[in-house]
């Protein structure tokens, strides 16, 4: 018993205690994926908010910047999509009809937070897993482990006499399914909330860009009307 390890102990459970670890294994191994991918998507997704904030504020002529953004618009995201689809919505109503620029503010608002909502399904992609992972994990040890123990004690009843070094071995096997459940829970958990946190700061974000864009084309359009 002594020289038993974490490997020794997966070898000798049951099979559906085995088929238990394997599973949270999975869901380690596809977590800690998600985690990295992730990470990386959003760090460079509050890049790209910032590069693009620093442009738009600095430029002289937001068509100019619309042009540039037009001609890579299929690999445009973030913040330049937005302002992409404000624009382009926004110059089109407002050239059906100049007489009605609040027509064309609201439409340029409709789209931009359409183009918002899509950056963000791409931000969010495969979080809630995470989410799931944590909420299920341990309750899922939590039955490789019962069940392992029941089969441990079952197994007793063809013994006369029963002694703990006969079942302590049964035990710890089906306690090593709690602890790969708690394994693959904790770093899922952790993640999901920090994970989430930023995908809310770049909403936020991308909302304070919506609300003062929409101010500069109401100041446009008034200036236009004048």
């Amino acid at each position: 018993m002594e020289n038993l390890n974490i490997i020794d102990l997966f070898l000798q459970a049951g099979l559906l205690v085995k088929c238990v670890m394997l599973l949270l294994l999975a869901f380690s191994v596809a977590s800690w994926a998600i985690i990295f991918q992730r990470s990386k998507i959003l760090s460079r997704a509050k890049k790209q908010v910032e590069i693009f904030d620093d442009r738009f504020w600095a430029a002289d002529d937001l068509n100019e910047l619309y042009e540039r953004a037009k001609l890579n618009k299929e690999d445009i995201t973030g913040t330049e999509h937005i302002f992409y689809s404000g624009f382009k919505e926004f110059s089109r109503l407002y050239q059906i009809n100049p007489n009605m620029p609040k027509a064309a503010l609201d439409g340029a608002s409709r789209s931009m937070r359409l183009a918002m909502n899509r950056e963000l399904d791409n931000l969010e992609l495969h979080i809630p897993f995470l989410g799931t992972v944590g909420t299920i994990s341990p309750y899922i040890g939590l039955f490789g482990t019962v069940w392992g123990i029941m089969h441990a004690f079952i197994s007793l009843g063809a013994v006369k006499q029963a002694t703990l070094q006969m079942v302590a071995p049964g035990i710890a096997e089906a306690l090593i399914a709690t602890a790969i459940g708690l394994f693959a829970a904790i770093p899922a958990v952790l993640a999901f909330n920090r994970l989430t946190l930023s995908v809310s700061r770049i909403e936020q974000a991308y909302l304070n860009f919506i609300d003062e864009f929409s101010s500069i084309l109401q100041r446009q359009a008034v200036a236009i009307r004048k």
